[in-house]
């Protein structure tokens, strides 16, 4: 049956990295969730939706697992103001079907449509308008909650503030979030002009994000993370504003080509990532404007079925830092210059600057700052050592790590990057694999 506990071999993070078996539930209707709650009261519990975590924070391999993806239903939409109420397994792509074809679209959005609305409020997602928008917590309006020790509760702001913050970027920990209600974002189209300029160098990177903070409300940068010496810090930046032309179109989920099996390692190597690097800075760096669907600006890798298979079998391991103002100019060249001289090679290596709003969760990783974002196959101590060495950098910057993309973050590096961790009001059965290393 759906709703029993069974064990699974199939059920991993993004990143891959671990395989453990896991024990899982794969519940149709939310009336089903109680009964599972009390048959996990001898071990742990912990929802999860589509597991594009990279990491174990969506893993409980001592416990149970509960797989949000079926209770995927719309509860309420309001398209004259923009407000929608759906269960927590209903998906980023499954909710633009929905929304763009009257004029809305989501708050904020991270590089995949394919997470559900449960991970984003789990996780408190960010995105490319952080600086304009801040994240995805400080749009969630109430939040449907089922406890262990206090059963069912409706969330806000307003009726339990310290519930809530813990709730929003508290990991799953606090209880199952059965649904979640938001405010949309208005739209002119599905389209958005996106300006592209190549930049040379970091300091370039900062002026181009501190003069198109006020007047574009999306950026992002891509940066050689293979670059050395003159040619550190070498990218691309976009940044885009929503369209008044064009159509309201929000295309069906599908994937135009699929990685049928894990990659060789030589296809990651140093040498052929950085040819491709630079090819690619030369190419797609070329200045200019454009009009792009929302698929193509905010998703490029859906696109590619699987794509985290290129990273070969060992799967990946995907390190985001944040470093706040005082110290991110230093910090991020360390960090680069750290990446470039081990010779291990990242192609996603993404930089973007975050805004003053701030976030509302207790354990929310979005901040004032710059952030970066890289991706490393994974080569067992190698990428470990490589990854210490850069937590040296962003402690003693005082930057934090993203949960969500982490798969070895210690626990003194975790409670470095979020001080409040204590006060989180978790649910005493729920846990996972990230905070059972990180909180023990």
């Amino acid at each position: 049956m759906s709703e029993a506990f069974v064990s699974r071999n199939d059920v991993f993070s993004w990143g891959r990295v671990t395989r453990q078996p896991q024990r899982v539930a794969t519940p149709r209707f939310v009336d089903q969730l109680p009964a599972l709650v009390d048959a996990a009261k001898a071990s742990s519990l912990l929802a999860a939706g589509l597991r594009r975590s990279y990491g174990d924070s969506c893993l409980n391999e001592l416990g149970d697992l509960i797989d949000m993806s079926r209770l995927d239903r719309v509860i309420a939409f309001d398209p004259q103001n923009g407000i929608l109420r759906a269960e927590a397994g209903a998906s980023f792509s499954e909710i633009l079907q929905l929304i763009v074809p009257h004029g809305w679209f989501l708050p904020v959005t991270p590089g995949t449509r394919f997470v559900t609305l449960g991970g984003a409020v789990a996780n408190d997602i960010h995105g490319k308008n952080h600086h304009s928008a801040g994240s995805f917590g400080r749009h969630v309006r109430a939040l449907g909650l089922l406890r262990s020790d206090r059963g069912r509760l409706t969330v806000t702001p307003d009726s339990d503030p310290a519930l809530f913050a813990s709730t929003i970027g508290g990991l799953g920990l606090t209880g199952i979030i059965e649904w979640a209600e938001i405010s949309l974002r208005k739209i002119d189209s599905a389209y958005l002009e996106v300006e592209t300029r190549a930049f040379e160098t970091l300091d370039d990177f900062w002026d181009l994000a501190d003069t198109s903070a006020e007047r574009f409300t999306y950026t992002i940068a891509w940066v050689d993370g293979l670059a050395h010496g003159d040619g550190l810090g070498r990218g691309i930046f976009w940044r885009a504003n929503w369209s008044p032309y064009g159509f309201f179109d929000a295309p069906r989920d599908q994937t135009w080509l699929r990685v049928p099996a894990d990659a060789p390692d030589f296809l990651l190597s140093r040498l052929g990532l950085g040819a491709f690097n630079r090819l690619y800075h030369r190419l797609e760096g070329r200045a200019g404007t454009r009009l792009q669907h929302y698929l193509r600006f905010f998703y490029p890798l859906d696109a590619l079925g699987d794509w985290n298979r290129l990273y070969g079998r060992e799967g990946l391991l995907q390190y985001q830092c944040v470093i706040p103002r005082a110290a991110e100019r230093e910090a991020i060249r360390a960090l680069l210059e750290t990446v470039a001289a081990d010779r291990q090679a990242s192609f996603l290596a993404m930089l973007k600057t975050f805004g003053d709003l701030p976030a509302p969760g207790l354990l929310s990783f979005a901040r004032a700052g710059t952030t970066l974002a890289l991706d490393f196959p994974n080569r067992g101590e190698k990428t470990l050592t490589l990854l210490a060495r850069l937590d040296a950098i962003v402690a003693d910057a005082g930057g934090a790590l993203y949960p969500a993309k982490d798969g070895r973050m210690s626990h003194s590096m975790f409670r470095r990057s979020f001080p409040r961790w204590q006060d989180l009001q978790r649910d005493p059965l729920m846990s996972s694999d990230f905070w059972r290393r990180v909180a023990a």
